[in-house]
C-alpha cells in the first residue's frame, strides 16, 4: 500500500545569523505573498502558497554548506516565468546574492529557474515548470542516463 502526498506542508531553515537574515526573509516572504504567523526573537514563520516557511535562530551558528549533510537548497515554485524574472530583479535589494540569473535547464520540460542566497549564504531557488512537468504521462521517467549524470554534477 502507498499514499499520494499533497505537497510540502512546511520547512524550517536554521540560519547562521538570525538578525542579519531576518530582514531578507521578511522582504522575500512578503514579496511571495506569504503571511506571517510567528515573529519572535528566535523564529519567523510565514504561510502561503499551500506551505509554511520558518526561519529559526541557530543554537550552534555555523556557515551554511550546501554539500554538508542536511538541506542543499529550498526551491519555491512560481506561477510563471515572468514571476521568476520579477524576483530576480528584486532579490539583491532584499540583501540576497544571485548565484545564477534565470536560466532554462533540463530538470523538466520548460524548467526555468533563479538560484540565489540569503545574507548567510543559504541557497534558495525559484522555478517555473509549465503544465505538468515531469508528472506529464508523456514524460518518460526516470530521465535519460546522460541527463541524470549531468544533473548530478555538483
Amino acid at each position: 500500500m502507498s499514499i499520494s502526498i499533497n505537497g510540502l506542508a512546511h520547512i524550517y531553515i536554521t540560519v547562521q545569523d538570525f538578525d542579519q537574515a531576518l530582514p531578507f526573509y521578511r522582504d522575500l516572504l512578503g514579496f511571495l505573498e506569504m503571511e506571517c504567523l510567528v515573529d519572535t526573537s528566535d523564529l519567523f514563520y510565514c504561510v502561503g502558497g499551500r506551505t509554511g516557511v520558518g526561519i529559526r535562530r541557530a543554537l550552534r551558528p555555523e556557515p551554511f554548506d550546501a554539500y554538508r549533510a542536511g538541506m542543499h537548497h529550498l526551491c519555491f515554485r512560481a506561477r510563471s516565468r515572468a514571476d521568476v524574472d520579477t524576483l530576480a530583479g528584486v532579490v539583491e535589494g532584499f540583501g540576497g546574492r544571485i548565484v545564477h540569473a534565470p536560466v532554462e535547464d533540463d530538470w523538466a520540460p520548460g524548467y526555468y529557474s533563479l538560484l540565489f542566497e540569503d545574507p548567510c549564504g543559504t541557497r534558495l531557488e525559484i522555478n517555473h515548470v509549465p503544465g505538468k512537468g515531469n508528472l506529464d504521462p508523456e514524460v518518460e521517467l526516470p530521465l535519460a542516463a546522460d541527463t541524470q549524470a549531468r544533473l548530478s554534477v555538483p
